[in-house]
């Protein structure tokens, strides 16, 4: 058995973040030769240019697109959250902490199943604040979409270049008006 490729192969099968310790526990490799084959994964994708890279979130690796291949998934995959969610889950990102009662003021009545959605998802999590829910992005969602540092500006940025990257979102050239 190639132990690199069957690293690769639990980390592609895998729908969420793996520790070194699972991957060797399931796969009867060592944990060393677990690493090793991480970091050769690793050194593969980024030299060759891959579309694919091996994310590390604290200690656990995660198999994924990188953010500037996305805009072409669209046409191949279906979406597993309803736009309307995504827009509520985004108006939470960006404005976090938001208050669950500014959202409706803002989406409307819709805002409370999408919270309820994105909470289930581990996607969001609310702190009672008053009357209503103080909203804030979870672990969860920064590994899910692949945002890579820490803290709310770093979730921002990531939202922006995601805004400047989206065809819907480039104005129109002045030859194609």
């Amino acid at each position: 058995m190639d132990v690199k490729c069957a690293v690769e192969a639990a980390l592609f099968s895998s729908a969420g973040n793996l520790r070194i310790a699972d991957i060797a526990a399931k796969t009867g490799i060592s944990e060393e030769e677990v690493r090793y084959a991480i970091m050769d994964l690793r050194r593969d994708y980024d030299s060759r240019g891959s579309a694919i890279t091996i994310a590390k979130f604290g200690s656990e690796y995660r198999m994924m697109l990188r953010s500037e291949y996305a805009d072409f998934t669209g046409e191949f995959s279906k979406a597993d959250m309803s736009g309307g969610t995504m827009r509520t889950l985004s108006t939470i990102a960006y404005n976090q902490p938001v208050l669950q009662s500014e959202l409706f003021k803002v989406l409307g009545s819709r805002t409370y199943d999408d919270v309820r959605e994105l909470m289930e998802r581990d996607f969001v999590s609310g702190r009672k604040k008053g009357q209503t829910l103080e909203l804030t992005t979870t672990k969860r969602f920064k590994e899910y979409f692949g945002i890579t540092g820490s803290g709310k500006d770093a979730i921002r940025t990531w939202i922006d270049a995601q805004a400047r990257n989206s065809p819907k979102s480039e104005a129109p050239r002045e030859d194609e008006e």
